[in-house]
């Protein structure tokens, strides 16, 4: 029974990965919108922290499973809508807000580097099957948060913190601010995505040749 299921399982979710990686560019269009969505339901779980502006969020999740579940380009393309419509004011990000001035705020860095993880995560999903695996997983999402989101994040938070609070910030103070905080959470967040990304990815090639 038990390799009864999980035979049917390993076909349902290889179908989906091949019919998702099928579909007209109208409904993939679609099913970024969708994925933008749940980023925005997850950025409202988040935790102050209460020497920093940078607030711990849940929408890195929704990050990945846009990058995961959408593939190349598309997760990529569902967090550009999320940042973008959210920089038109769409409140979707952290607490409710949005508008420009989150995205020249103290997070707008970070929300930088959602954008160039969606593509990478994405982009690895799909042209790698190898990635599928859990341990190159765990090195994707390690790679995600803490060199494609930390950069972006650190380097307009420490122009944010001289620019606009007027206060010369050092290497430590910064690091403080946008990193050192969130290590140990964000690596128990990667550990989790590349658990749960193995569960859902099927092994198998689903994308056409042509």
């Amino acid at each position: 029974m038990i390799a009864s299921f999980i035979e049917n399982y390993s076909r349902l979710r290889l179908r989906f990965f091949e019919w998702r990686s099928e579909l007209e560019i109208g409904k993939k269009i679609a099913l970024s919108i969708v994925g933008a969505m749940l980023m925005g339901a997850l950025a409202q779980l988040k935790i102050y922290l209460p020497w920093t502006p940078v607030p711990i969020v849940g929408s890195t999740f929704g990050v990945v499973l846009a990058g995961v579940l959408l593939g190349k380009n598309w997760g990529g393309i569902s967090t550009l809508i999320y940042v973008i419509l959210g920089a038109f004011g769409l409140p979707w990000f952290a607490g409710f807000s949005g508008g420009i001035g989150v995205i020249l705020g103290p997070t707008g860095g970070y929300l930088i580097g959602f954008v160039l993880s969606g593509f990478f995560i994405g982009y690895l999903i799909d042209k790698f099957q190898s990635s599928r695996k859990l341990l190159p997983l765990v090195l994707i999402m390690l790679f995600a948060h803490f060199v494609l989101m930390y950069i972006p994040g650190l380097i307009q938070l420490g122009l944010w913190m001289t620019f606009v609070k007027g206060k010369p910030f050092n290497l430590v103070e910064l690091l403080w601010a946008g990193a050192i905080p969130f290590i140990p959470g964000d690596i128990i967040k990667s550990i989790f995505a590349a658990i749960f990304c193995n569960i859902i990815t099927p092994k198998e090639n689903y994308i056409a040749k042509k």
